[in-house]
């Protein structure tokens, strides 16, 4: 799968500086900075206690933040908490829909909490219903969904109010392939539509396929942003591979290209297993220096390739950890259910 990319506005729909939460001696966001501009999706990484979730619920206002700044859709999370909340949608790590009212109930019973007519309720939930394949299964208990289901009923009542910006925390968890797809296709319909979304993932693949830009965090603090090309090239570079017409002649490819000198390229190696010559470039000028001397060698050629290091290398770069690794110090629990009075 392929990076997604969506068309970015210039303005910043989450800004957010300095902000600081403590539980105790434990800092759990330490001096935290993140910009998410309009109509994008910003991925948010970083091993399992690093933060994340905690700086969710402050920018959702379920937390109060100790110190710093934070403007999500233009308020404050702190001083206008109350207009905020009309602006944003949540999606947590666990479905929070009520498992006795049915899907259709569901949707209709947050609604009428957004003041939205009884009529114009019943045609959202409706319409959102259909949008997640749940139309068949609206009249019966959430209670009785499938894992799945559930997640998938937890995102459409999180997109009721049509929100600005939308929290997704690890919105895929437990979900099969399939199901996690079509929760990817909705998040990018949402963009499309004009919304901006803060996504935090410990899946690689979803931040790929998601996010136009990311940050990673670790113990409550802010290690790496970008795009996730820049990531990938800041961590390790890329690796040429030249793949000769005559197999036989690896070496002596090699064995040109360090007799080039050329600047900056550090060397070449000969992989004979797959017929390669891995050459580390960091530009595109040096790509078509390392072509060129080897066609003026005459050497024939093949094919090209370019590689990058995949995401999970790079967040095991950045971070020093997996991002299955769940040694890490989890976040306080009341930083699960502290919440800000209404």
């Amino acid at each position: 799968m392929t990076q997604n990319t969506h068309s970015a506005g210039g303005r910043a729909a989450v800004q957010v500086r300095g902000l600081v939460k403590h539980f105790g001696d434990v800092k759990a966001v330490d001096g935290v900075d993140l910009d998410v501009r309009e109509g994008t999706v910003m991925g948010v990484l970083g091993p399992n206690g690093a933060g994340k979730t905690t700086l969710v619920r402050c920018l959702s206002t379920l937390l109060v933040p100790d110190a710093g700044t934070a403007v999500v859709a233009g308020y404050d999370v702190v001083r206008q908490p109350r207009a905020l909340r009309r602006t944003i949608g949540l999606t947590g790590q666990y479905a929070s829909v009520d498992e006795k009212l049915s899907g259709r109930e569901n949707l209709y019973m947050i609604g009428r909490l957004l003041d939205l007519s009884r009529k114009d309720a019943r045609a959202r939930a409706d319409e959102l219903l259909e949008r997640f394949s749940l139309t068949e299964a609206a009249k019966r208990a959430a209670g009785k969904y499938s894992g799945g289901m559930r997640r998938r009923l937890d995102l459409a009542a999180s997109m009721i109010g049509k929100p600005a910006v939308l929290y997704l925390d690890e919105p895929t968890t437990g979900l099969d392939p399939r199901t996690r797809n079509e929760v990817w296709d909705e998040v990018n319909q949402l963009v499309r539509d004009g919304a901006t979304v803060l996504l935090t993932t410990q899946y690689m693949e979803e931040a790929e396929q998601l996010a136009d830009e990311l940050t990673v965090v670790d113990r409550g603090q802010v290690i790496a942003e970008g795009r996730v090309d820049e990531l990938k090239a800041k961590v390790g570079g890329r690796t040429l591979q030249i793949r000769p017409a005559v197999r036989g002649e690896l070496d002596r490819m090699v064995g040109a290209i360090a007799q080039a000198g050329l600047d900056g390229i550090a060397g070449a190696t000969a992989d004979h297993e797959d017929g390669v010559v891995n050459v580390p470039i960091v530009s595109d000028e040096q790509l078509t220096a390392v072509v060129n001397v080897l066609g003026e060698r005459g050497f024939a050629l093949a094919g090209i390739n370019t590689h990058l290091p995949s995401l999970d290398e790079v967040f095991l770069a950045i971070t020093g950890q997996k991002t299955s690794e769940t040694d890490a110090p989890a976040e306080p629990a009341d930083a699960r259910y502290e919440e800000v009075a209404a």
